[in-house]
């Protein structure tokens, strides 16, 4: 097969291949052999079918079909071994509809062609990019501490209330003829919607008869009224007077010690002996994945820098609309809506591609096995499970690895990750220490 390339300008191209009979006859045989096989007609044993007269109603089918495979890998194998820069798929001019196919001739096909446009993504020491250091509040420790320790906690009865402690007790209305009454009614006053129906729990103890009005600490919320009354729905906003609360046990939520089984049960192998030491590796914890996280922001700069740095790129507009149209199913709505940003992440895509090939950037099996393993334990501690078992974390991985879009989705982190870790080495890092609520608002 004949294959040739016109350059129209710096992102057109044209590809024109010809197939000759050399480059079919054969393969054209063997398929109207393997036909004859398979094809039943009325009249005809299996296998019997004379082959003229499967030429005749089969053999432009037969011959599209070899032709089209011919084809499809001559273009590509071209595109591939003459490193062809070439966006979306070859486009087939209206020319190619004129073709016919006859047994014995060649045929000429045209295809246009997007080509990407040339720049040189190149990055030193002389580029300047931010990176953020996040700083770790105590404040920040202490939660992370606390949340370990309420995972330990339990809750225990009281004398006397405080708040955020639970109410248990017998619930009366007053002032009216049939009165609502209920037992066993359970109160978080913490969460009144009135500040003075609050403080009215303040220091009451066991055995206590408190006086309130539902309707006002719950400003008429129907939900927590008929919660609360053990009414029906619809008599919930009825009852709008003041009740009797006589108390009957007061529990409240006690974390756990901050011992040495919290200790080993957060970082395993006895290394954490102290309170001290514990906060230390709760803030080294919290400091690692904030560490991540700079280094995600510092990929996001880059990207702005060098695209800045760059310049608009030229793209062949026309041939990528027409792309994006076949890919949306014919939704030119959809196309001129979204053709901007698909550019502006296909620029990116451009650079980072490049940015990997001069950074030699390489991401084999291994690599993906532990991207996955580190998704997994980031899943998991967001629910404070830190210590996942082995076999689990192994199982759970191997899951993962099922899914083609999950490996493809795993081989672009570890992509990204390899190469911020390149370029942190190659250009000038403007270093600063930013609050952990800074930071958060540079993605907003």
């Amino acid at each position: 097969m004949n294959i040739t390339i016109e350059n129209i300008d710096k992102v057109n191209a044209v590809i024109t291949a010809v197939v000759e009979p050399a480059d079919y006859t054969d393969k054209y045989n063997k398929a109207l052999k393997d036909a004859k096989k398979k094809i039943n007609m009325p009249g005809f044993r299996p296998g019997m079918v004379p082959t003229g007269l499967i030429k005749k109603q089969f053999g432009e089918g037969i011959l599209a079909e070899e032709v089209n495979k011919i084809l499809q890998d001559g273009l590509f194998g071209y595109i591939r071994d003459n490193k062809v820069n070439m966006l979306g798929e070859p486009l087939p001019t209206e020319e190619n509809n004129s073709v016919r196919l006859v047994e014995g001739e060649s045929f000429t096909f045209k295809f246009e062609l997007a080509i990407a446009p040339e720049f040189n993504a190149e990055l030193g020491k002389d580029d300047k990019v931010n990176y953020y250091n996040v700083e770790v509040s105590d404040d920040m420790v202490n939660n992370q501490v606390n949340m370990y320790r309420q995972r330990g906690g339990n809750y225990q009865q009281v004398e006397s209330y405080e708040d955020n402690d639970m109410v248990k007790g017998v619930i009366t209305e007053l002032d009216v003829e049939n009165p609502v009454s209920a037992e066993g009614v359970v109160m978080l006053p913490k969460y009144f919607k009135n500040d003075d129906q609050k403080a009215l729990f303040d220091g009451a103890k066991a055995n206590d008869v408190i006086t309130f009005n539902p309707s006002v600490a719950y400003d008429n919320n129907e939900a927590e009224l008929t919660s609360l009354l053990k009414v029906a729905k619809e008599d919930a906003l009825n009852h709008k007077g003041e009740f009797n609360f006589q108390i009957t046990e007061i529990t409240r939520f006690v974390e756990g010690p901050l011992d040495q089984e919290l200790f080993d049960q957060v970082f395993p192998g006895g290394e954490v002996k102290s309170e001290d030491d514990f906060r230390a590796k709760v803030k080294e914890l919290i400091s690692n994945q904030f560490v991540k996280d700079s280094d995600y922001k510092f990929i996001l700069d880059v990207r702005k820098y060098v695209t800045e740095k760059i310049g608009k790129l030229e793209f062949p507009d026309e041939k990528l609309k027409k792309i994006l149209l076949a890919n949306n199913g014919g939704d030119q709505a959809k196309v001129d809506e979204q053709y901007d940003k698909s550019i502006e992440e296909l620029t990116w895509h451009l650079i980072k591609e490049q940015l990997v090939e001069k950074n030699e950037i390489k991401v084999d099996d291994s690599d993906v096995k532990e991207m996955a393993k580190e998704v997994t334990r980031m899943q998991f501690a967001q629910y404070g499970m830190l210590n996942i078992p082995d076999e689990y974390l192994e199982n759970s991985v191997k899951e993962m690895l099922k899914k083609r879009e999950t490996i493809d989705n795993l081989i672009d982190r570890c992509i990204e990750v390899k190469l911020g870790a390149a370029l942190k080495e190659k250009v000038t890092l403007v270093e600063s220490t930013v609050s952990a609520e800074e930071f958060n608002k540079m993605f907003e």
